[in-house]
């Protein structure tokens, strides 16, 4: 009676409710049909899946509750196997691969005597490991399966078709063309045997085996398979007929024949998709693009296949047409609309992130040139050609209207809310509730922070012809100056944005030279990267040589010959030689010079700097010993072996502090004089003894009296220095020490893209993986840090450097230096800076003389801008990393 009821009461009717389930999956499930299909309709494998409880679905928890029945009621019939692998599947169903995996490993161990049930068991557990991605482990389990299976004769095809997965997964595609032409042989179900076929074309054209994958197509064109599977199968087969037999596209109407038929109609895009693909295949490139644009202009509903279209235009600039500032924009919008779990799709990003280092600098040359026409013009003619210029860009704004209105004002929902508030009092209608308004209000900010009022709000990643159009649409013009209060008005109106471009004309000599400078270097930076990240030496040369044709004379002329030099080198001679002489006679003195004399010079050079910070470091030593006699001996040493070096003036400092520990204030002074004669120029040193010579000045009878000049510190004596403020001052904001060599960021490279204030931190990305712990939300308190990654190197002269540098150009902002030693790395850190702005013109003011202030080597370290908070999260060199990558990807 067990038995009976336990078969057509139980699983009888669970096996319907699954083959219902999985009916009803497959009406529902959407294959990605650029991508080798998954051999089962299961879920890729997800890398860092978060194991939760399966959602609750009817079917599935009656197939379980069932089995479950079986085991506690029916013990003593034959089903029990057969219900443990029911609950397994259940479980597999609903996402539980953990339990599911438990429960087939428990069905293999105990009804290990019954073949088919081991094998099947085995099967479904390995399925099971691959979607935890224990890919190791599940291929273990599958050699375990197929040893076993020799002795079974039937009931094959499943456990055939998990093992080509998984040689899917490995990509051993030719192991998995014949786990699948067997699977097929022994497949029962009609509908998975279609599906097999077209895996396994798809796997022999992937071979380059185009015959048996055309084959193979066209048998599944010829079956019962689902439309859309028809549909690929069709233009697969057509691509590879034309392929195969040599037709030229423009000859072969098949493809374009299918935009005839009316059930085509959802799939113009991917027909012309196709079309550009066998474009591309010829070498066709023009056309190709032309297809791919006809292909996204048809695009209805398949955004995957809009992006993929989108990526192929890009790719073809990129690699083909050379056209950087174009493939930028495809690239952008690829990254839009495309799926962040798409297999290339960090590389993408990547990809549009650099080229937007070319568009960027292209924008400064042509902002900068438009400006000097207008500058050329007439007084009375230049507001006409401004408000031309911009007429067609921006409109112009209303200040009543809502879209200047910031969330910090929840009434701007309703105007009329202001007017007659007692009105509202008790209505239910939402916008006429204050009460309701302000309550909605404060859950929106508690999840999505201070938001502006902007399109495309909630989007993480924009294109940049989205953030240019949110510039012109409610901020500043690209390259003008722009606010950083986020409460202040956003959106620049008419008048205001044409002063601020009149306000930028170049209408000096002063002002001409340095826009032309602003070209000079968006020209060298472009050709450089051009060189050296894009290895395309044609473009960066043809960059080089228009550069040298508008500024015959420019500040970066020996290194443009020298570049010239290596492009041509190896290929026209000719020129090489040309641009060798020019850098060999000019600029002899040059390192350029040097290191076509000697190749080896720049491995010297570094060597010899190596030595000159070891024995830095041994002089500050024997300074921080109070050794002064060999501090001042090993200084002269030194500046004596090596007086052209960087470091000198430091060598310079540390003898002349030396001296005045162990002498009067005379010999100081003259010590202190000739650093500043010797080394006017020097930014790290010189500012800092022409304040000590402010200082002794104001004070110099008080110096006069001491024994020696510089005494130790004590508490009734005054410092050498300004006294630090308290601690619990606010920190002031941070100027520009000298306008020559500091500027903010914005005029010299690319402005980092603002993101909203306080944006919350995510829970979990698209792609499966933890969302960083750091967050880009807005602080008052923000660190310059300097990471070392040896935790084995002495950096007081380092750290002393810094301090030197900050006391001497910013002696009244009450810059701090402190140390963090983690196990691996040391974090010096500058604390104090109020906004991100504030720490960005710091880090541009010290970039340029890191290399002096540090005495190790410069691959042992980095420098980034990080908030107090964040700071307080890093705990090793993992979270250092991922905070370097945070930076990156938000700053």
């Amino acid at each position: 009676m067990q038995n009976l009821t336990a078969r057509y009461n139980y699983i009888y009717n669970s096996n319907v409710l699954l083959t219902e389930y999985n009916e009803g999956l497959i009406q529902t499930y959407s294959d990605n049909y650029d991508k080798i299909l998954p051999v089962y309709l299961d879920p890729e494998p997800q890398i860092n899946l978060t194991l939760t409880p399966g959602v609750a679905n009817k079917s599935l928890d009656d197939v379980i509750f069932k089995g479950q029945t079986i085991i506690n009621d029916k013990s003593f019939s034959n089903y029990i196997d057969d219900s443990y692998m029911l609950l397994g599947k259940a479980n597999y169903l609903k996402g539980n691969y953990f339990i599911s995996s438990e429960y087939f490993d428990y069905t293999a161990k105990t009804f290990g005597n019954n073949l088919k049930t081991f094998i099947l068991a085995l099967n479904w557990k390995a399925k099971s490991q691959m979607q935890l991605n224990n890919m190791i482990f599940a291929d273990k389990i599958l050699d375990t399966m197929l040893r076993a299976s020799d002795q079974l004769k039937k009931d094959l095809a499943e456990p055939l078709a998990t093992t080509a997965q998984m040689r899917i997964y490995q990509k051993r595609y030719k192991e998995a063309i014949l786990l699948l032409e067997a699977a097929i042989r022994n497949a029962d179900e009609k509908q998975l045997r279609i599906r097999w076929q077209y895996i396994l074309a798809q796997l022999q054209e992937k071979e380059n085996d185009l015959q048996n994958a055309f084959i193979n197509f066209t048998k599944v064109e010829n079956s019962n398979a689902p439309f859309e599977m028809y549909f690929h199968a069709n233009l697969e087969r057509i691509k590879l007929k034309a392929l195969i037999s040599g037709y030229k596209v423009n000859e072969d109407k098949a493809l374009l024949a299918l935009l005839k038929d009316d059930k085509n109609f959802d799939y113009k895009d991917q027909i012309y998709y196709k079309v550009g693909e066998l474009y591309n295949t010829e070498g066709k490139f023009d056309q190709a693009e032309e297809s791919y644009k006809k292909s996204i202009q048809q695009s209805t509903r398949n955004q995957n296949q809009k992006a993929l279209s989108y990526l192929r235009i890009a790719d073809l600039n990129f690699k083909e047409f050379k056209n950087y500032i174009k493939a930028k924009l495809y690239y952008d919008s690829t990254v839009t609309i495309l799926p962040k779990n798409f297999p290339d799709y960090e590389s993408i990003v990547k990809k549009a992130e650099n080229l937007q280092y070319l568009s960027d600098r292209y924008t400064i040359i042509a902002k900068e040139d438009t400006l000097q026409a207008i500058a050329k013009l007439p007084q009375d003619q230049r507001v006409d050609k401004i408000k031309n210029l911009l007429k067609s860009k921006v409109e112009v704004s209303n200040p009543a209207s809502t879209g200047n209105q910031s969330l910090d004002n929840a009434t701007f929902l309703n105007p009329t809310l202001n007017a007659n508030p007692t009105n509202n009092t008790g209505n239910v209608f939402y916008f006429n509730n204050n009460a309701a308004i302000s309550n909605g209000f404060n859950d929106f900010k508690k999840r999505w922070g201070n938001r502006q009022l902007e399109d495309n709000w909630r989007q993480s990643v924009r294109s940049s012809a989205q953030e240019n159009n949110q510039i012109l649409a409610g901020k500043t013009s690209p390259g003008l100056s722009s606010t950083t209060d986020p409460n202040a008005q956003t959106t620049a109106d008419q008048s205001l944005l044409e002063k601020q471009y009149a306000d930028a004309l170049p209408v000096t000599a002063e002002l001409v030279t340095l826009s032309n400078q602003k070209i000079i270097d968006a020209y060298f930076e472009i050709a450089s990267f051009y060189q050296q990240e894009l290895n395309d030496k044609a473009e960066a040369n043809k960059v080089y040589l228009e550069l040298l044709k508008r500024f015959p004379e420019n500040n970066h002329l020996v290194a443009i010959y020298y570049s010239l030099y290596l492009n041509y080198k190896g290929i026209e001679e000719g020129k090489a030689n040309e641009y060798r002489q020019l850098v060999l006679t000019k600029f002899p003195e040059s390192n350029f010079a040097k290191t076509i004399i000697d190749p080896s010079y720049s491995a010297k050079q570094d060597e010899l700097e190596n030595i000159i910070n070891q024995n830095y470091n041994k002089v500050f030593e024997a300074y921080a010993k109070k050794d002064y006699g060999m501090v001042v001996k090993q200084s002269n040493e030194n500046i004596a072996a090596y007086p052209n070096n960087d470091l000198a003036a430091q060598y310079a400092y540390l003898k002349a502090i030396a001296i005045g520990r162990t002498s009067k204030v005379d010999p100081l002074l003259i010590e202190l004089n000739s650093i500043t004669t010797l080394y006017p120029n020097d930014l790290i040193i010189t500012p800092l003894v022409k304040d000590h010579l402010k200082y002794i000045e104001a004070n110099l009878e008080e110096f006069k009296q001491r024994r020696v000049a510089l005494i130790d510190f004590d508490s009734t004596e005054p410092r050498f220095a300004n006294q630090a403020i308290p601690a619990d001052v606010k920190p002031k904001p941070i100027e520009n020490i000298n306008a020559a060599t500091v500027t903010k960021p914005a005029e010299n490279m690319a402005k980092p893209i603002e993101k909203p204030a306080e944006k919350p931190v995510e829970i979990k990305t698209e792609t499966g993986k933890p969302a960083s712990i750091f967050s880009n939300a807005t602080s008052n308190t923000y660190y310059y840090v300097v990471d070392v990654e040896d935790a084995s190197l002495t950096l007081s002269s380092s750290r002393f450097g810094i301090g030197q540098f900050n006391r001497g150009n910013y002696p009244d902002n009450d810059l701090a230096h402190k140390l963090v030693e983690l196990d691996n790395d040391q974090l010096i850190y500058v604390t104090s800076f109020v906004d991100m702005e504030d720490a960005k013109i710091y880090e541009e003011s010290i970039k340029g003389q890191l290399k002096n202030i540090m005495k190790v080597p410069a691959n042992k370290y980095k420098s980034f801008i990080i908030s107090k908070e964040n700071f307080e999260k890093i705990t090793d060199r993992t979270r250092i990393n991922e905070y370097l990558e945070f930076y990156k990807n938000n700053y």
